[in-house]
């Protein structure tokens, strides 16, 4: 499916899971990434399945005495869903609120810091494919256990040497940055996610083969997720 190209100032729709009760921080401990015990300022970290793709990725806060994940609103149900499927034997309630503040106001704003959203989470990519800025921003290799920790720690020992990986691009159309992204591996998840109009010129999110290295091809240029300082 082609993606449209959005302006760069679009809003961004977020929701907030709302995890309340006794149990909730040890609750998230084990399902969350990031390490949020004594959580004293917002922090990123990711939800994941237990194959470790990513489900979502969240920003996590307090709310009194509760811990809210932010969250795009198109991930909400789906990560709602999965939360659930784990809250076994523990004493806390989860609850979905719509219209919350996010670290990112606009579309133009998260790919500028070339952050994943929405559409990058659907490619099932996991962690270390979102590149080592993200990972590092989002992942405790020193923390208690998690669900998909084991296939995280197992891939970070061996060099995570991931076949799909996220990228940015610039070019002069989405079907060109399209075409160089989809150039290169086997049938997969590659190809852009996130686009927007910029300045005459379309900036992308998307995801290739590790066989395509940082360039410039057909008028397409492809940089590394990692070569910017993004994360709010």
């Amino acid at each position: 499916m082609t993606v449209s190209p959005v302006p760069d100032t679009e809003a961004i729709a977020w929701s907030a899971l709302v995890v309340s009760g006794p149990d909730a921080e040890s609750f998230l401990s084990g399902q969350l990434t990031q390490d949020v015990t004594d959580l004293d300022r917002p922090r990123w970290s990711l939800v994941l399945q237990p194959d470790s793709t990513v489900v979502a990725p969240v920003w996590v806060t307090r709310r009194g005495d509760d811990l809210a994940l932010v969250l795009e609103r198109a991930l909400a149900e789906t990560t709602l869903a999965r939360l659930k499927r784990f809250r076994l034997r523990v004493a806390c309630s989860l609850e979905v609120v719509e219209s919350v503040e996010g670290p990112y106001a606009t579309v133009g704003e998260r790919v500028g810091a070339r952050w994943p959203g929405a559409p990058e989470a659907a490619r099932g990519l996991t962690p270390h494919g979102l590149g080592r800025r993200v990972l590092e921003a989002t992942v405790s290799f020193t923390k208690g256990c998690y669900t998909g920790q084991e296939l995280v720690g197992r891939l970070d020992a061996r060099g995570a040497r991931v076949p799909w990986r996220l990228v940015f691009a610039r070019g002069p159309s989405v079907g060109a940055i399209e075409a160089v992204l989809a150039g290169r591996g086997p049938e997969g998840p590659r190809g852009v996610t996130t686009a927007l109009e910029r300045a005459g010129t379309v900036e992308a999110l998307g995801v290739a083969h590790r066989t395509l290295g940082a360039g410039t091809e057909g008028g397409v240029t492809v940089v590394e997720v990692d070569e910017v300082d993004g994360t709010p």
